[in-house]
């Protein structure tokens, strides 16, 4: 399925390194700007969708596309409007700004591969259209989180973080190492969708929202719903995360830490091979 190191994103452009959602949304203010000087149509978000996303999200955005059966990590459940990657407190849709991000970036280890080919006015438009596969989205729109700044990163810190991590319960799932091997894992997990789910292994980067401290920070604080995964925006204050989140970088090794513009082995190759059998039939 592709070497240890992972396999380059050959065909396509890698998702964007720096800014990639402000990027985004300035392209999408100008797209619209020329749309409406030339009164060019813009793009169908149902189109998009079909081309991008429904041979593994189905046709009514329900996980159950013709190559869902293909994957071990199965597509979300779009008519659900239970996300787990949001700025947005626990129960809350997500905003678009973290659905655009979602879609240009992926979800690591998983066969949602990165859409940073797709162009800015499509990007918009899909958006749009996967809020109305959910009446979740009619409710009335809640304000991101701000992720506080991080602190220097101090051996006091990370020592603090490990009893974060212990008295958290964190090893529960994770295990003592952080492994994904906890005890709650080996008697199998499950999420909201009754489907089998296993415990992140958190020594391995990049996780499912990346490298970035700040997206673990978000995991940790608001939670992955539809999943064991709780908020612990109630439970730990900002510095106590901070302090887990640097905790969980000591634990990654070198060999372990992946760089983010390479397809992992696995799923994100599979993936990428289900999307390039799908554009060649359309």
């Amino acid at each position: 399925m592709g070497d240890p190191q992972g396999t380059p994103l050959q065909q396509r452009p890698p998702p964007p390194r720096t800014r990639p959602l402000r990027t985004a949304c300035v392209a999408v203010v100008v797209l619209l700007a020329l749309t409406e000087a030339t009164g060019a149509q813009p793009p169908d978000g149902k189109q998009v969708y079909g081309r991008h996303c429904e041979v593994c999200h189905g046709l009514i955005g329900d996980g159950n596309g013709e190559a869902a059966a293909r994957l071990r990590t199965k597509p979300a459940d779009f008519t659900a409007g239970r996300y787990k990657f949001r700025s947005t407190m626990s129960g809350a849709p997500p905003t678009d700004e973290d659905l655009l991000r979602t879609v240009t970036r992926g979800v690591r280890g998983t066969a949602m591969v990165p859409q940073a080919h797709i162009g800015a006015g499509e990007l918009r438009v899909v958006v749009a259209y996967l809020k109305t596969l959910s009446p979740r989205f009619a409710e009335p729109a809640r304000p991101p989180v701000s992720v506080p700044p991080a602190p220097a990163v101090t051996p006091e810190l990370v020592a603090r973080g490990a009893r974060v991590y212990r008295a958290s319960g964190c090893p529960e799932c994770h295990g003592d190492g952080g492994k994904g091997d906890g005890p709650s894992a080996r008697k199998g997990m499950k999420d909201s969708r009754d489907l089998p789910i296993v415990p992140t292994d958190l020594t391995r980067r990049p996780l499912k929202r990346g490298s970035d401290t700040q997206e673990t920070w978000k995991s940790i604080a608001l939670g992955l719903d539809g999943t064991p995964m709780p908020s612990y925006t109630d439970a730990l204050e900002p510095g106590e995360i901070w302090a887990l989140v640097f905790f969980l970088e000591s634990l990654v090794t070198p060999d372990q830490r992946q760089p983010e513009e390479r397809l992992l082995p696995g799923e994100e190759v599979l993936g990428d091979q289900i999307e390039r059998e799908h554009q060649g039939r359309h």
